[in-house]
């Protein structure tokens, strides 16, 4: 297909700004690929992006996104294991030095050098965006790449922190924000990796929606009157869940995980609200034995697996398609907390 010279996209030209314009189509260097973007999931990180609330500088101007599926049109001399027309995946590792004692260890997220879609370098609210060939997903070509688009970010991130907690089938894990784009998804991994799941979130669409998607319960925390109390009876033996997934978009979850999470149990944070702090007493972090951590993204590996869950159909992720213009609406539905499941964006022809 001719790869054109101009194309529409999303830019952030400063704090707080977004633009739908033309920019030039790049062309891929010799260890990158040129992917003409059909779709590309919106996340919350992406709105950090946008209003600059992040410890971590990003470029200006940039183009936002990190869950761009779509065909691979252009790619360098180097390129040799994706060819042009296959489907692929560009996600928020966008690349890495590959050398690093971090991306020897196949932990390439943390690598000194890595480059961010849609924060560090452009991303894939663009009709073609470039990402290192090494770090794209390959996408069987039985895949919707408008169903696929989430799995890119959302799925490979809670995918990757339900394998960090160490829940094992037939354990129980809660979910907190259950009913947004990565809780959603957080359900689907945990139900086919053979995991219990206690719901908690706020609303009745978000309830009807957790229930379908296989949580056994759900704690609604703007009804509830002690949540605590309520996420453990919600357990059978009354102990608390074995794990909590972290994916809230505020501070407050994070303060109570702890107080509710069973002895032995692990608190994994992977939600990033802007400047929040997390807290535990540290007498019942330590005799109840605790653990508490981190989960950032995932490897190459990680994000095969993620995709593969999918491409078996154990993976059936809500999400509305709407324009790649219209995605200065979705921001305000993420900011007014009315997204259930999550948003793509359909690039232009």
């Amino acid at each position: 297909m001719a790869i054109p010279e101009t194309q529409w996209a999303q830019v952030i030209e400063k704090r707080g700004s977004l633009v739908y314009k033309q920019i030039p189509v790049q062309k891929p260097g010799p260890d990158e690929v040129l992917v003409n973007i059909k779709y590309s999931g919106v996340c919350h990180t992406d709105l950090h992006a946008l209003n600059g609330d992040w410890p971590l500088e990003t470029k200006l101007p940039l183009v936002g996104g990190h869950e761009g599926a779509g065909v691979v049109v252009a790619k360098g001399d180097l390129v040799t294991d994706i060819e042009i027309g296959d489907y692929a995946g560009i996600k928020w590792l966008n690349g890495s030095c590959l050398a690093c004692e971090f991306c020897r260890r196949s932990e390439e997220p943390l690598c000194p050098h890595a480059l961010l879609s849609g924060y560090t370098v452009d991303g894939t609210f663009q009709q073609y965006a470039i990402a290192k060939a090494a770090h794209v997903s390959k996408i069987p070509k039985n895949v919707p790449l408008d169903a696929v688009a989430p799995v890119l970010c959302a799925g490979i991130t809670v995918y990757k922190g339900l394998k960090e907690s160490g829940a094992r089938p037939g354990e129980t894990v809660a979910i907190v924000g259950a009913g947004g784009g990565l809780g959603s998804l957080a359900q689907q991994y945990a139900k086919a990796m053979g995991l219990r799941i206690i719901a908690i979130d706020g609303g009745d669409e978000k309830k009807a929606m957790c229930e379908q998607l296989g949580a056994e319960a759900y704690v609604d925390f703007t009804k509830s009157t002690d949540l605590v109390k309520d996420v453990r009876a919600a357990t059978k033996d009354g102990l608390g869940p074995h794990a909590v997934l972290l994916v809230a978009v505020a501070e407050l979850p994070f303060q109570q995980a702890a107080s509710y999470v069973r002895p032995r149990g692990t608190i994994v944070a992977i939600g990033l609200p802007a400047n929040a702090h997390l807290k535990a007493p540290v007498f019942d972090t330590v005799v109840r034995m605790i653990t508490i951590k981190g989960s950032y993204v995932g490897n190459r590996q990680d994000g095969d697996e993620a995709i593969d869950f999918f491409a078996r159909g154990l993976i059936k992720a809500p999400y509305k398609v709407v324009p790649l213009s219209e995605l200065g609406k979705v921001y305000e539905l993420m900011e007014q907390g009315k997204v259930s499941g999550r948003y793509v964006l359909q690039m232009p022809e």
